[in-house]
């Protein structure tokens, strides 16, 4: 199963953008799941996490206060509200299944990566 991600585009710094992420079958609502990110030439990076009910989430320093993950278990969809952006927000975005404690998933486990979307935003 591999993950469809999509919303992203070119915005302004101090701009949002809202990213959607569809996961077809039936074990979405069964896992943790986290928003990650890869901007050219570093590591992907995990951003934010949500529980399988969505109760517990957890945030990047860098994006607290600014971010905001959801989910709707019912719709097998995944969301990433993105506020007040910033020129170093811009990245490819992915999702996939969070980690223990709502952290990075460990390799080789979750969902097969998607091809992500582009977030980029000018200062």
């Amino acid at each position: 199963v591999q993950p469809v991600e999509s919303g992203g585009g070119l915005v302004q710094a101090g701009g949002s953008l809202r990213l959607s992420c569809a996961i077809s079958g039936t074990t979405f609502s069964l896992n943790p799941m986290g928003w990650y990110r890869q901007a050219p030439g570093k590591q992907r990076e995990l951003v934010a996490a949500i529980s399988s009910g969505g109760g517990s989430t957890n945030y990047a320093d860098s994006v607290k206060g600014r971010f905001t993950i959801s989910r709707d278990n019912a719709k097998n969809t995944m969301y990433l509200q993105m506020n007040s952006l910033k020129a170093e927000d811009t990245a490819v975005y992915y999702c996939n299944a969070a980690g223990e404690k709502l952290g990075p998933l460990i390799a080789g486990l979750g969902y097969y990566w998607g091809q992500g979307t582009q977030v980029t935003v000018s200062s």
